[in-house]
């Protein structure tokens, strides 16, 4: 019997081992995922109390809430350009790390403010304007990280496995932020998420990676800044992902800004209540993370970006039409499962294509430009969103969103330059793009997918 048991235990053993060429047996990759995870746990309680103190503490209105939406991607539309030359010009993963530091005190200071009685929309605002501007650097350096980590053949696999890791907190992380937050108020479960910041910042700092930064004598900041540009201008495949993935962004924000009103005034939710709605995204991101990766592989990167626009659209009309019942409480959950699922399929095969394409020494300055360009949609859509939310209904800010994903997955689907890419291209030919600052890269057709 006991013979049996031990067997049986070795079997499971095996059947749980790592494959020999799984990523997450790379000691590095699994302290950077490692820090994701820790730091994903975080964000799934400001993501909830954050806009819970605004819109049940503060009272916020849509129109409010959408200012809040577009303050925090202001930065992005701002900073984007000049932060990608300086990023090509250090080392990224002392940025990355400074900025998961810092983002941990501007998010400790909300309850800070609330206990001191100076909590207004007016602070939300202002940290919301200081979240984006840190996203801004620490995040595309982080993306950068990730290519000096993982092999480039490997970059879809790998953020796959990334979004496996925020899966894991988003299962568990609404459910328990809800509670934490029911517990001690929305704006003292803030300090849970500065404390994981500060972790996740430590178990960064373990990583060693070694970086040859050179900046060239003749570096120019105008120049380098227009030779990033020019670089994502003269991609088709990248020109097409960027306006795509703009479309889209401008529909998750004219969504996200109203669907925690929507919860809580249409639906009547309390703040627990909400946190396990938000499970929801969790399930969708493991099924995303999951089957991610084979999907890409079997359909293509292109058709399974395609694919993802559609299920957010799906998603969001959903709810738009959802009554104010036990079964639009339930397709609130299914919303956040369709989203999260669509949107991990969006950006797997978003960023491993752009990556893909992308030579070493312009990463950041094409990180940038694609993150600005995807961006500048994005605020007007928030405040679109909450206006239509405030003048003709928290549905109709839904539906607008939802109709435009679906609209946007017709029209991708019908570019071939997106339907067409069935792997991950080549990366451009790196002596191509010496002379990219003084404007002589010869002419020839941008990369063809193999």
């Amino acid at each position: 019997m006991r013979q049996v048991s031990m067997n049986s235990l070795r079997g499971w053993r095996r059947r749980l081992r790592l494959p020999a060429d799984d990523l997450l047996r790379n000691l590095t990759y699994r302290r950077l995922w490692t820090s994701i995870l820790i730091s994903a746990f975080g964000g799934q309680v400001t993501m909830l109390a954050l806009p819970l103190t605004a819109a049940v503490l503060l009272h916020a209105s849509p129109t409010q809430m959408g200012l809040l939406t577009a303050i925090e991607i202001a930065p992005f539309v701002l900073f984007s350009l000049p932060v990608g030359v300086w990023l090509d010009r250090v080392r990224k993963l002392p940025v990355y790390i400074v900025g998961e530091t810092l983002l941990a005190f501007v998010v400790a200071s909300v309850p800070l403010a609330w206990w001191m009685g100076w909590l207004s929309m007016t602070w939300l605002y202002v940290c919301g304007f200081m979240i984006g501007t840190i996203a801004t650097i620490a995040g595309s350096a982080a993306q950068i990280v990730l290519t000096q980590v993982v092999a480039r053949e490997r970059l879809v696999e790998a953020h796959a496995k990334n979004a496996l890791a925020v899966s894991g907190a988003e299962v568990a992380g609404p459910g328990l932020a809800g509670a934490l937050i029911k517990l001690v108020g929305a704006p003292l479960a803030l300090l849970v998420d500065a404390v994981l910041l500060l972790a996740s910042a430590l178990i960064l700092r373990g990583i060693v990676i070694f970086e040859d930064v050179r900046p060239r004598a003749d570096a120019h900041f105008m120049r380098d800044l227009r030779a990033g540009v020019r670089f994502v201008a003269r991609h088709r495949l990248l020109v097409a992902l960027a306006c795509a993935v703009g479309v889209w962004q401008m529909c998750h924000n004219a969504a996200v800004v109203v669907q925690i009103l929507f919860a809580t005034r249409t639906l009547g939710l309390s703040e627990q209540a909400v946190g396990l709605s938000y499970m929801g995204m969790g399930v969708g991101t493991i099924v995303a993370s999951v089957f991610g990766t084979s999907l890409s592989r079997r359909i293509g990167p292109g058709p399974c970006l395609v694919l993802g626009f559609a299920i957010c659209g799906a998603g969001w009309l959903l709810l738009a039409a959802a009554p104010a019942n036990a079964w639009g409480v339930a397709a609130f959950a299914l919303m956040l499962m369709l989203f999260s699922t669509g949107a991990v399929l969006v950006f797997i095969n978003f960023l491993g294509l752009r990556q893909a394409v992308t030579p070493p020494h312009l990463l950041g300055r094409m990180t940038s430009t694609m993150r600005w360009l995807i961006l500048i949609p994005a605020g007007p859509g928030a405040l679109l969103g909450g206006w239509l939310g405030e003048h003709f209904g928290l549905r109709s800010a839904l539906a607008f969103a939802g109709c435009g994903a679906l609209l946007l997955a017709l029209v991708a689907w019908r570019a071939p330059v997106i339907r067409n890419v069935r792997s991950l291209p080549k990366p451009e030919v790196e002596r191509d793009w010496i002379g990219a600052e003084a404007d002589v890269r010869p002419t020839r057709p941008a990369a063809e997918p193999v």
